[in-house]
């Protein structure tokens, strides 16, 4: 497959029987990359799941694939949770052309959180209460509405990482802080290094040299 939109008869039919399978709570997502990160969706069903709709962007999952940071992609059955507290079970298949590369992805989030507190009063009701169901371990998955979302969630993770205020990082913090999102993805969106420069106070200049110099290509004499 070479293209995403060409094949939206496939894609749709497939998407209404996830969803209709398992109900309203089954958000199914198509993504296609070719239409850029930061309005990759092109279909959604159930989109009040997640809050998305058309247009919007990429998760942070996605960005990891596209840069090669998550070389297999495809995830099964994993457990994350919105910004609103819904716990979800996610599956998301990437799909590739005939040289192997993403071009989109078939994403499913099923909406558990009404099904986990049924257990819990069930439990509770059988005098289980203090027996915790057991779960998958949990994938940090950002859903936004805004690209610039996802780099503020990207930056405030990376200060949470770095530990260090902006004003007294040193060089090697800067480094550190720009293999994070470029270990991320970060540089996958455009302008996105305009945002990185006034985050780290530095110049443009400074900061295709210090991305340079974490991939290997322009080694600094000074370290």
């Amino acid at each position: 497959m070479e293209n995403i939109k060409e094949n939206l008869d496939f894609f749709i039919p497939m998407m209404e029987g996830i969803a209709n399978q398992f109900g309203e709570n089954c958000e199914v997502v198509l993504h296609d990359h070719s239409q850029g990160l930061e309005s990759s969706i092109i279909a959604i069903i159930n989109g009040h799941v997640t809050g998305r709709k058309v247009g919007d962007p990429s998760s942070n999952l996605g960005l990891e694939v596209l840069r090669g940071t998550d070389v297999n992609g495809d995830r099964h059955n994993y457990f994350t949770r919105t910004r609103e507290g819904k716990t979800l079970r996610s599956t998301s298949i990437y799909i590739r052309n005939s040289n192997k590369q993403v071009i989109g992805a078939m994403c499913i989030n099923l909406d558990i959180s009404d099904i986990l507190l049924a257990e819990k009063m069930l439990n509770k009701m059988a005098g289980r209460a203090d027996i915790a169901p057991a779960k998958k371990e949990d994938v940090t998955e950002v859903f936004v509405k805004d690209v610039n979302e996802l780099l503020d969630y990207l930056i405030n993770e990376c200060m949470t990482i770095i530990d260090v205020p902006v004003a007294s990082m040193s060089k090697q913090d800067k480094l550190n802080a720009i293999k994070f999102f470029d270990d991320k993805g970060v540089f996958l969106i455009k302008k996105s290094g305009e945002k990185i420069c006034e985050f780290l106070n530095i110049s443009k200049y400074t900061l295709y040299a210090y991305l340079g110099e974490v991939r290997g290509e322009n080694p600094s004499d000074d370290g």
